[in-house]
């Protein structure tokens, strides 16, 4: 990059693609494998229960539109506007029990991502820390996590405090030339003081959401990779210090892959402070989970997707299987702890909302039914081609389930199969579970899976227009399942 040239806003430019005439869905990887895979129908599988745990999966973890922003991510509207806020209170409710906690009795999702700057903007008369921009709002806050059973927060800055910009502003701009780190770190635990003396809980927290963007349309901060560095390392021991038990993640974009992770892997004190690596590989194909490692130069730090949507063209069937085979992946061949969806809830009013929702809300002041006219004011329903996608994982892979390995074939080339996943986990009650996929459109694909016990198991589908469909129970030892097209199964041990 060279003289005045910046990163540009990449949903900008994403969009406009697609606009342009770009295909519906987001480009798939071509790979031998895809070729291959056309005339094959069956695969034969062993779920290795006889081998230690490959790995403990935390569980998954949503983001939450606490506040307003327009459509199309355009601009912060002065309306006082977002979830739980709008909801009625017999709707939340209902949105704590049947999506946050998947109709589970205890908990579902484990992590609730809060974007400051953004959707949590209020500010304290110096303009240099958040605080509550409409009443109640953090104590809604408190109360959605302690109800749908969540851990905890995410905190994550899209923008810092304007008092602390060098445009005065939320939108655009980065920290001023001459800001003083040791009171910058201070306001940022105080901003974290602030939720936790509402009673909630800061489980990771992040200096800066995509700090390579500098965006004209929604809160942001542009960092260069060795002020990142700069910042990172004054700021984060005040954060580690007021907050002990905090993940540490960075850098919320490109992980250790991109400029700022190189010059944070290359500061021992930097790597000292970061316990995790977090991508953006939003609306990817899941094959690029199986073909790409993230782990390799993460330094033995745990690597995960902490945001997942699709920022433009029509969702799509195969989007809905995809998104599955996005957690499966992430966890199957990077040994992530976690995985993250963009929002819960996004308003009825906004164009992206369909892209970026597990479900949709209906405002208060939207009065045009003519859009979602099934769903009332203060209320809200699922998206299905989001939501189930996710819901399996959210009701039948509970907090701290530990992985195990499955032999399973691979082409002749040794590539996996792209579009017949599997995942095989014990819960922590030592369960046996399995999901599988078929992001086939045309063709049903059959697993036969040595599941190693002779226990029953009860199946469980999903997919674009199908939730928690209870199938037949099969025996085992050996399980023979018949996935339709574009469908996800969930099999899971009977008492």
């Amino acid at each position: 990059m060279t003289g005045t040239s910046r990163p540009v806003d990449r949903r900008s430019v994403l969009r406009g693609l697609l606009a342009a005439g770009a295909a519906a869905s987001l480009p798939r990887i071509v790979s031998a494998a895809d070729a291959q895979a056309a005339g094959i129908t069956t695969g034969r599988y062993a779920i290795r229960f006889d081998q230690a745990a490959k790995q403990t999966i935390a569980g998954l973890g949503f983001e939450i539109q606490s506040d307003s922003i327009g459509s199309d991510n355009q601009g912060l509207p002065d309306l006082v506007s977002g979830v739980p806020y709008d909801l009625t209170a017999g709707e939340r409710t209902r949105f704590y029990q049947q999506m946050l906690k998947a109709g589970r009795t205890d908990r579902g999702f484990r992590y609730c991502r809060l974007a400051m700057g953004l959707y949590h903007r209020g500010l304290t008369p110096d303009n240099k820390r958040f605080t509550d921009r409409y009443d109640g709002q953090t104590a809604l806050l408190a109360e959605m996590v302690s109800k749908s059973g969540v851990e905890g927060l995410a905190v994550e800055y899209w923008s810092p405090a304007p008092g602390w910009k060098s445009n005065g502003r939320l939108v655009g701009g980065g920290l001023a030339t001459d800001t003083d780190l040791a009171a910058f770190g201070d306001a940022l635990v105080d901003d974290l003081d602030h939720l936790t003396g509402h009673g909630l809980k800061i489980a990771y927290w992040g200096l800066q959401n995509e700090p390579r963007v500098n965006s004209t349309r929604y809160s942001s901060c542009l960092y260069e990779a060795a002020q990142y560095r700069d910042v990172f390392r004054a700021v984060a021991p005040r954060i580690r210090a007021a907050h002990p038990g905090v993940q540490i993640h960075a850098d919320s974009q490109y992980g250790w892959k991109g400029a700022i992770g190189q010059a944070l892997t290359a500061s021992p004190e930097a790597m000292g402070l970061v316990d995790a690596w977090t991508f953006h590989k939003i609306g990817t194909d899941s094959t690029d989970q199986i073909t790409t490692d993230y782990r390799a130069g993460a330094g033995g730090r745990p690597v995960f997707n902490n945001e997942f949507e699709y920022l433009g063209g029509a969702m799509s069937d195969w989007r809905c299987i995809n998104t599955a085979q996005s957690v499966m992946n992430w966890m199957t061949f990077q040994n992530s702890p976690t995985w993250w969806w963009l929002h819960a809830l996004k308003p009825t009013t906004n164009a992206e909302s369909e892209n970026y929702g597990l479900g949709f809300w209906r405002p208060p002041g939207d009065t045009d039914f003519s859009h979602h006219p099934d769903i009332k004011a203060g209320h809200w329903a699922f998206n299905p081609r989001n939501w189930n996608a996710v819901a399996g994982f959210v009701k039948y892979l509970p907090w701290d389930s530990v992985r195990h390995h499955v032999d399973e074939p691979r082409h002749t080339d040794g590539s996996w199969y792209s579009d017949h996943r599997i995942m095989a986990w014990r819960t922590p009650t030592g369960k046996p579970v399995l999901a599988v996929t078929n992001r086939s459109a045309t063709e049903p694909f059959t697993y036969t899976v040595d599941t190693r016990t002779a226990a029953a198991f009860q199946g469980h589908r999903y997919g674009p227009a199908t939730n928690d469909q209870t199938l037949p129970s099969k025996t085992g030892p050996t399980l023979e399942i018949t996935l339709p097209p574009l469908s996800v199964e969930f099999w899971v041990r009977t008492p």
